[in-house]
């Protein structure tokens, strides 16, 4: 009986067929893979993704826009101080330098070398908080006397003793001379009392500014309608608050009050507030009755169209100190 016997097993001829089986197993993935990479970049290319950000920007329409020439240019900075021009130093002409705004046309002018960089003129003076270019006393605006006619007194005639006859010869030389005129009253007009012009009180501040135009001591400023409000303004307070301080000096101190003010386009002045007084209460009483005492007349409408809806937001210094 002859036995079969079956082992298990590979020769080396079957190992050399299995790897090349496995390579080309391998590069038929390789291929698949460098396939869909192709596939894939012929994709993108024609669908703009590397393509020139030039040509992803969209051409948009030219836009046209139109500036109103007509229209003039402010002449003021804007928030420009305010500094009151004195009118024996106004100008027609306006300066090149709109340093301020002012209630008159002033050019620049100094007396000594400039000495500083602040656009004023250099002078000497007192170390005061304001800017004054001069020196006087404070006056009240009043009315001079109405001139008044008067009619030069007559002579009574005085009654005689008694009657002198007239005799033919004297009565015959009346009738034939010339009759001379009656004398008529004249009518004399007194001397007016000259109006005086409130101002306010002014001492000549010490300064060392930088403008070389030499002259009497003036400002480079413009004035504007807002300007000319501006001086109403404050002489109107002014005029109310000198005469208060005057009939108050006793009550009041050495100090400074600063009050905020508004005023709306009819003129009425309102949120009145004292936001610093370093004298005393009734410095404070005499700087607000000032205010609330004071008529404005409406604002024309050149002041109030440069003005927000509210109206004039504003601030004021009152100051006291001994001489």
């Amino acid at each position: 009986m002859t036995t079969s016997e079956f082992i298990l097993g590979h020769s080396a001829d079957d190992a050399d067929e299995r790897k090349w089986e496995a390579h080309k197993i391998v590069w038929a993935l390789l291929a698949a893979v460098v396939l869909h990479f192709v596939i894939g970049i012929g994709i993108a290319l024609s669908s703009g993704l590397f393509s020139s950000p030039l040509q992803l920007t969209e051409d948009k329409p030219l836009e046209l826009t139109l500036v109103d020439l007509s229209t003039p240019a402010p002449t003021v900075p804007k928030n420009s101080m305010f500094m009151e021009t004195d009118e024996s130093k106004a100008s027609v002409e306006q300066p090149k330098d709109k340093t301020f705004e002012s209630n008159a046309n002033s050019i620049g002018a100094s007396q000594q070398p400039a000495t500083g960089e602040a656009p004023l003129p250099s002078q000497q003076g007192k170390d005061r908080p304001s800017v004054d270019l001069e020196t006087h006393q404070s006056s009240l605006a009043s009315q001079g006397a109405e001139p008044q006619p008067s009619v030069a007194p007559q002579e009574s005639p005085k009654p005689s003793e008694a009657p002198t006859p007239v005799t033919d010869a004297e009565q015959f030389a009346m009738l034939t001379s010339t009759p001379r005129p009656t004398p008529q009253p004249t009518a004399s007009v007194e001397p007016q009392k000259p109006k005086s012009v409130y101002q306010p009180y002014k001492e000549q501040t010490r300064l060392s500014g930088s403008i070389t135009n030499r002259g009497a001591a003036r400002i480079n400023a413009i004035g504007t309608p807002l300007g000319r409000y501006q001086k109403v303004l404050n002489d109107a307070i002014g005029s109310h608050w000198y005469m208060y301080v005057e009939n108050q000096r006793d009550l009041i101190s050495i100090g400074t009050a600063r009050v905020t003010y508004t005023i709306d386009r009819s003129g009425k002045i309102k949120n009145l507030k004292v936001v610093e007084n370093t004298s005393n209460e009734a410095f404070a009483n005499v700087c607000l009755r000032s205010f609330l005492e004071s008529k404005m007349p409406p604002m024309p409408d050149d002041v109030a169209d440069t003005l927000p809806p509210e109206g004039l937001n504003g601030e004021m210094s009152f100051i006291y100190f001994a001489n």
